[in-house]
């Protein structure tokens, strides 16, 4: 898929080179391997270049960008959230939970992890995870 085509579906902006995001977007991958209607591609592409512009781009956090199929764009806890009711069964429940947390409190400690995530997770030279080919169609560039 090129960027140009029309992107169907939610699509999961993450960091490319931070060791936590690989993670969090494997951890969707396992639990929802067949979700076409979900996409991936780190802050550092061409799609978010393309679909984000240049003045909603500086005001993003560099770690999760979520943009539903509305073309919303959740950011730190609602994006993580929002993630977490689209995986389904327990992880549904614990984000519905979650939910009832005040937003400030939830962005606190979002934004207390993502300030320490690359010094206790890593760095990636890749900005895409490795995944099995059947699943590679699901990541834009």
């Amino acid at each position: 898929m090129t960027v140009s085509e029309p992107i169907q579906g939610d699509v999961l902006f993450y960091d490319g080179h931070c060791g936590l995001c690989h993670g969090a977007v494997l951890f969707v991958l396992n639990r929802r391997p067949r979700a076409e209607d979900l996409r991936f591609a780190p802050l550092q592409g061409e799609t978010f270049a393309s679909l984000i512009s240049p003045q909603e781009r500086e005001t993003l956090p560099d770690s999760l960008v979520l943009r539903t199929a509305e073309g919303r764009l959740l950011v730190r806890s609602a994006g993580a959230l929002y993630i977490g009711r689209r995986l389904g069964g327990f992880w549904w429940v614990l984000a519905a939970l979650a939910w009832v947390v005040p937003r400030p409190l939830r962005d606190a400690v979002y934004a207390g992890i993502a300030r320490y995530r690359k010094r206790w997770f890593g760095t990636r030279d890749a900005t895409c995870p490795l995944v099995p080919p059947e699943l590679r169609a699901r990541f834009l560039p």
